[in-house]
């Protein structure tokens, strides 16, 4: 009915890497971010404020799984009329793991120092949104909303998310005490730079390739990812000779298998790579599945 086509081996390779980064999560949130009394951002650290202003309101103690469930929902529907089908089932996967295990795993205390909560719980959550993202998947809530803004308009948007948690943050603050709510903001800020760091899916690099086989080389970058190539003629001051520069913007997370076919197709080519920081036309991204 949706037309969704499933591949043995790279699907169960996805959902494995969903299930790893649901276990993490989960024990996450049942170690670190329950001992430190954190929120660890998003809608997880939404549903946590939802428990918490339950329970000194109305005395009703209410579980994680199903709080996170529904409002999940909308962000849900999002993705998948905007985003991608596979992509928005194997994020289902995810959110609906994480729920069930964040219930059923003990709450354990590794240590009482909420700084090295904050740090450690932050790196451990941003890996395990990380895994999702490998995974071609989402541990949904802002993820969704973040990844939308990201495909529709080509920027990094994970920092406009943390000053949404921010703004969260400062409810808690209000609410709850000050203490706990700084101390979440350092938590989502590592957990931020974590994801940066291990995906760079939005991260983009300019190359430069001198060569004397350009046809060789545009093939590469053609088949090794979504963009074009722009091929100038230029003088090697050494041997003043005439060459062939390529010139092409790519995704970070494409860089290694491009240089890898560069290498192959004309080991003798010089290959200059530069961070992009800010690109402005047209630059194709790969749809999600």
């Amino acid at each position: 009915m949706f037309d969704i086509k499933f591949n043995g081996k790279e699907d169960s390779k996805r959902i494995f890497l969903c299930l790893l980064a649901s276990v993490v999560m989960s024990l996450n949130l049942s170690t670190f971010v329950h001992t430190g009394g954190l929120l660890p951002g998003g809608f997880s650290g939404l549903t946590i404020l939802i428990i918490n202003l339950a329970q000194k309101f109305l005395g009703v103690t209410l579980t994680y799984g199903p709080i996170y469930i529904i409002l999940n929902a909308l962000p849900i529907v999002l993705s998948f009329q905007k985003l991608g089908k596979k992509f928005t089932i194997f994020s289902c996967f995810t959110i609906i793991m994480t729920s069930i295990l964040t219930d059923i795993i003990p709450q354990y205390v590794i240590t009482y120092d909420v700084l090295l909560i904050s740090i450690f719980g932050g790196l451990i959550n941003g890996f395990g949104i990380s895994l999702c993202l490998f995974a071609g998947a989402t541990s949904g809530g802002t993820d969704f909303i973040s990844i939308y803004i990201s495909e529709k308009y080509g920027i990094d948007a994970w920092n406009y998310i943390l000053c949404f948690n921010a703004i969260m943050l400062i409810t808690d603050g209000f609410l709850f005490g000050w203490d706990k709510a700084l101390y979440s903001i350092l938590f989502q800020y590592a957990s931020t730079q974590m994801i940066r760091t291990c995906y760079k899916h939005y991260n983009k690099n300019t190359l430069f390739i001198v060569t004397d086989h350009p046809e060789a080389v545009t093939q590469v970058i053609n088949r090794e990812t979504t963009h074009g190539a722009t091929e100038i003629k230029v003088i090697g001051a050494y041997e003043d000779k005439q060459r062939m520069m390529v010139y092409s913007v790519i995704s970070s997370d494409e860089l290694k298998k491009v240089v890898s076919g560069l290498k192959k197709s004309d080991p003798t080519a010089f290959v200059n790579v530069m961070k992009t920081e800010e690109l402005s036309g047209r630059f194709i991204m790969r749809p999600k599945d």
